[in-house]
């Protein structure tokens, strides 16, 4: 039987610390940020790491798994919904959240990278795939607080009311190339809050 190839940026010869994979990510990251998907090179993220190229293809194989990588280690930090009491005040204070860290260019340059790479690396989009379930998972806390508190129907799908908040605001920002501001983050809570009191995100509705 073939012994199972450990994931990517796991295997530890010697010894490897969480540092270093943190220094990787974070010169994954900062490439993606100054020179884009197709201007990010192994040579470049072993320069800024202070990790031997070597050891980077050893351990992650190649550039798509370094850019997963950094994705999979993204999703691993403490980042938890917002909690006000409302249903109101979470959505909102939640599409603020998004578009403060999308108005800032610098924040938003690696975002938009990754998003660009999942169009041209299969890898890659499965782990922009697996980034953003793992915060609509912890973004259901919201909505589930709505329900038990009465404020929404019991049904509602808490997966499509985050996306239906952050939705305006990513297309806004990568498609239409329009400014993203406070102003339509609170648009979009309170479109998104009308259609859940509407019971516009109940799956019963599509039965």
């Amino acid at each position: 039987m073939d012994e199972k190839r450990p994931a990517p940026g796991t295997q530890r010869p010697g010894g490897r610390t969480a540092r270093t994979r943190t220094a990787v990510r974070d010169a994954v990251l900062t490439g993606l940020g100054e020179y884009g998907y197709p201007g990010l090179t192994v040579d470049y993220v072993a320069e800024r790491s202070g990790v031997h190229k070597t050891t980077l293809y050893r351990r992650w194989g190649g550039l798509e798994e370094l850019l997963a990588d950094a994705l999979d280690l993204a999703g691993e930090d403490s980042w938890t919904p917002p909690d006000t009491g409302s249903l109101e005040g979470d959505l909102h204070a939640l599409a603020r959240e998004v578009a403060e860290s999308l108005d800032d260019p610098a924040a938003a340059a690696a975002p938009a990278a990754f998003i660009a790479a999942a169009f041209r690396s299969e890898r890659a989009a499965q782990a922009l795939h697996a980034f953003y379930a793992e915060r609509f998972r912890r973004s259901a806390a919201v909505v589930e607080r709505a329900i038990a508190r009465g404020e929404a129907p019991a049904a509602t799908d808490a997966g499509d009311v985050v996306r239906a908040v952050s939705a305006p605001l990513f297309f806004r920002l990568f498609i239409s190339r329009e400014p993203v501001d406070r102003a339509l983050a609170d648009r979009s809570a309170a479109a998104a809050i009308a259609a859940v009191r509407a019971g516009v995100f109940s799956t019963q509705a599509r039965a």
